[in-house]
């Protein structure tokens, strides 16, 4: 079985198999989805109410975007990670806002918690691999001769 080969994937993977499960959960089970955000789910809606069809898309995009993370993160495409962080965190963002402002329930909360954290992980994790990668460079190139003096004498 192929694994994420780097701190940065197995963030990506991770993520991407909760929105993955959650999405597919949302198409199988969309009143229990909506319980899990602190959304009313009725067992009779009113005419005009497109909350199935609102269900359904977002569902359908987060099985989607799952896929594409652990996808990423077995091919450990660090661009693509990199790309994700500054946007999970304007959905943190967006999602915080919306719960302050009342335009979503406080279990919203929750999803901008774990978008929050998620971008952070990830973030945290590729600076890790930058800084290990050349760190792991620079000794590659050293002369071992000089290599762990001060003044790079060998003295």
């Amino acid at each position: 079985m192929r694994t994420p080969r780097s701190a940065s994937g197995w963030t990506m993977a991770a993520f991407g198999t909760l929105a993955a499960a959650l999405g597919a959960a949302g198409l199988i089970a969309p009143a229990a989805q909506l319980s899990l955000l602190g959304l009313a789910a009725p067992d009779a809606r009113g005419s005009g109410d497109l909350t199935p069809a609102f269900v359904t898309a977002s569902s359908m995009a987060a099985l989607n975007m799952g896929v594409y993370y652990v996808l990423a993160a077995l091919a450990d495409w660090r661009a693509f990670f990199r790309w994700t962080v500054p946007f999970r965190l304007l959905t943190c963002t967006v999602f915080t806002v919306a719960v302050i402002g009342g335009r979503a329930p406080d279990a919203f909360i929750g999803v901008a918690v774990w978008e929050g954290l998620g971008a952070v992980a990830t973030g945290t994790a590729l600076r890790y691999e930058r800084r290990a990668e050349a760190t792991a460079a620079g000794s590659a190139g050293a002369d071992p001769a000089t290599a762990g003096t001060p003044d790079g004498s060998g003295a």
